[in-house]
């Protein structure tokens, strides 16, 4: 079989798998948790062989000619590899989450059924070889979370639906927009081919720095860039594995992502230096990180504050990538990765809490940590690695920042670095007191809202395994950050042999 095919059978294993779990009755959960699973582990090891093969220097390109001038391009490199490593790991270990938390839960077929589609847009943005195949899989990410986003369908999730819609399908059009102009002015251009804009010469400059600008707010929409970040807040009326998979690998980094193949792989970073936008991608990264973490402070819900979180956190990978050097690029790649891992730990926690014991709030927490001792731990976890705590993962990306800031000569940087792990520890630090240091309904003192009692331990085995893997992940990537294939050693290849010029 031709190495081509390998990107389309990664890519197959979650598009084939939608269709077939639609098929099957809504009654049949044991079949759809065997085949959900099944499809999940078998993309682990497609994205396994495109990696070892990645490393011994074959290429995996397929391709085929949609309309004269547009080309459906799938084709791996080291950026898309990270991504999809993210988005099968954490695929299977929400599809495990997910099977417990919506046991018993009405339109699990359409759920499950979605989800699948949401994951494979991921491995096709993650797997694009140009703009046009990842516009495609862009706007059908944006198709299949939407019931995801609405599962629940009170009026509060249809709401929240709405909106969700207005923002990404007007970010899609103003994406469109520019990748067609794009198009336009070059024709199609695979990832990497940073030289075709470039040779354009200075005349240019002008249109491509608005069409730059055109082409970063489509994509900021989805990477909740302050002002288009309205969505996400709202869409947390979601089931929690729909909220660990918007904020950890799908709707969230997918954006990020795109920003990273726009700076990197379409215009190159020496181009975007050129025409002084690096500068200006740092200060709405710097505006955003600061924006998100003092909102985050003022919830009172746990999964709103976590959602602010994630507007703040993201925008470590944009700036990462505006500070114009390795160890900004470094920093900015490793992130993509830590946040995911780190994310969805906090959010399977909220999870846990709201299904175990009724628990939204964050004044519901208190104590909590006696009664659900692992998820609290998990939590605690994750919430360390935002702040930039060692040995969790988020401290080796706020270290590289820093660094990078430095190299960049970009002082004001470390200053947004340090003012958000303060604001980062003013609004996680209160948290992990009430779970471990209040008394509460654990010590005699009142009742949990709604405690229910879902497994032999703190609460059922398929929502506590998939939380405790992510929190050890958090830790092992951060302790073992030098190994080989560790997302730093990827980040670093990226940096030195990819993608600085």
């Amino acid at each position: 079989m031709s190495q081509g095919w390998l990107p389309v059978l990664t890519l197959a294993t979650s598009l084939l798998v939608a269709p077939l779990i639609f098929a099957l009755p809504e009654r049949a959960w044991r079949a759809r948790a065997v085949v959900n699973l099944s499809a999940a582990v078998l993309k682990i090891l497609l994205v396994a062989l495109l990696v070892l093969g990645f490393y011994q220097g074959r290429d995996f390109v397929f391709g085929f000619t949609v309309v004269e001038g547009a080309s459906f391009l799938l084709q791996v490199d080291a950026l898309g590899l990270m991504f999809a490593g993210l988005s099968s790991l954490l695929w299977l270990a929400t599809t495990i989450y997910a099977i417990g938390y919506l046991e018993d839960s009405p339109n699990r077929k359409r759920f499950f059924g979605f989800f699948s589609l949401c994951v494979a847009s991921t491995a096709g943005i993650a797997l694009a070889g140009n703009l046009f195949t990842f516009l495609l899989f862009y706007e059908l990410l944006t198709l299949s979370t939407y019931p995801l986003v609405v599962h629940r369908g009170h009026a509060k999730a249809l709401a929240a639906g709405k909106v969700y819609l207005r923002y990404t399908v007007t970010g899609g059009l103003v994406l469109l927009l520019g990748v067609v102009a794009l198009y336009a002015l070059v024709g199609d251009v695979a990832f990497g081919q940073r030289e075709r804009l470039a040779d354009l010469g200075p005349d240019a400059y002008p249109l491509l720095t608005v069409l730059f600008l055109v082409l970063l707010v489509g994509l900021g929409v989805k990477a909740a860039l302050v002002p288009l970040h309205g969505w996400l807040p709202r869409a947390m009326v979601a089931p929690a594995p729909v909220s660990a998979l918007l904020h950890a690998v799908a709707v969230v980094k997918a954006g990020a992502f795109g920003i990273v193949r726009l700076v990197y792989d379409v215009y190159g970073i020496s181009l975007v230096h050129e025409l002084g936008l690096l500068t200006l991608l740092a200060a709405i990264a710097s505006v955003t990180i600061l924006f998100g973490s003092i909102r985050a402070l003022s919830q009172q819900e746990l999964k709103p504050r976590l959602a602010y979180s994630t507007i703040s956190q993201v925008s470590y990978i944009v700036l990462g990538i505006s500070l114009f050097g390795p160890f900004g690029t470094i920093a900015g790649l490793v992130h993509l990765m830590h946040q995911g891992l780190m994310k969805v730990t906090l959010f399977y926690c909220a999870g846990n809490y709201a299904e175990e014991l009724g628990i939204h709030r964050i004044d519901e927490l208190d104590g909590a940590g006696r009664r659900m001792p692992l998820t609290s731990l998990a939590f605690t976890v994750g919430a360390l690695g935002m702040i930039g705590l060692p040995p969790v993962a988020g401290f080796i990306s706020k270290w590289y920042l820093g660094i990078g800031a430095v190299q960049a000569d970009m002082s004001w940087a470390i200053a947004v670095l340090a003012a958000s792990s303060l604001l980062n520890a003013a609004y996680f630090l209160p948290i992990v007191h009430r779970l471990w240091f209040r008394q509460g309904p654990a010590h005699g003192r009142g009742r949990w809202p709604e405690e229910r009692h879902l497994g032999r331990f703190e609460t059922s085995t398929w929502l506590l395994l998939p939380t405790a893997a992510t929190a050890l992940f958090s830790i092992l990537v951060g302790l073992l950050a030098g190994v080989p294939f560790s997302p730093l050693d990827l980040a670093t290849f990226m940096a030195t042999v990819e993608y600085l010029p």
